[in-house]
């Protein structure tokens, strides 16, 4: 069961990152409907087709890359992993109910150092599952310019 323990934390991580993740962003609906929207944000649907992606490519890590490291480097990246989760929420949360839009940007901007940081964790362990978290990278810093770009325009 110890080889397991991060697997599974990993998984449960994801999962509720996934769950959790739209908890708030209909909160006051109203409000972001009325925000000024950077020139370079992606339409809606490009939202809904990345985030099932990146959380089935982050469950596709667990399962594939934290299942075959070692203890260490296992729980190392299950540990990046959980900070990253814990400011991406916190984004979330930060953005939709106080609208503290500087803050929010700033705790996204930690989430997306922490997913770069992730990749090189996991792409030590194998390379193939750091190029597969690249997506994700890639993404949370799209949409840390995005936050960023809200709270100059907000």
């Amino acid at each position: 069961m110890t080889a397991w323990a991060p697997v599974l934390t990993w998984c449960v991580l994801v999962v509720a990152f996934a769950a959790l993740s739209n908890v708030w962003n209909g909160h006051d609906p109203g409000w972001y409907a009325s925000l000024a929207r950077p020139s370079f944000q992606p339409p809606d649907v490009v939202f809904a087709v990345m985030w099932p992606l990146n959380f089935a490519l982050l469950l596709v890590v667990g399962l594939g890359v934290v299942r075959t490291a070692s203890a260490g480097p296992a729980w190392v990246a299950t540990g990046v992993l959980a900070a990253s989760v814990a400011l991406a929420l916190g984004w979330a949360w930060l953005f939709y109910v106080p609208h503290a839009l500087a803050p929010a940007a700033a705790s996204l901007t930690g989430a997306a150092v922490l997913t770069w940081a992730l990749v090189v964790v996991v792409g030590r362990v194998e390379a193939w599952g750091g190029l597969l978290l690249t997506p994700y990278a890639l993404w949370l810093s799209v949409a840390t310019a995005l936050s960023v770009a809200y709270a100059r325009l907000g």
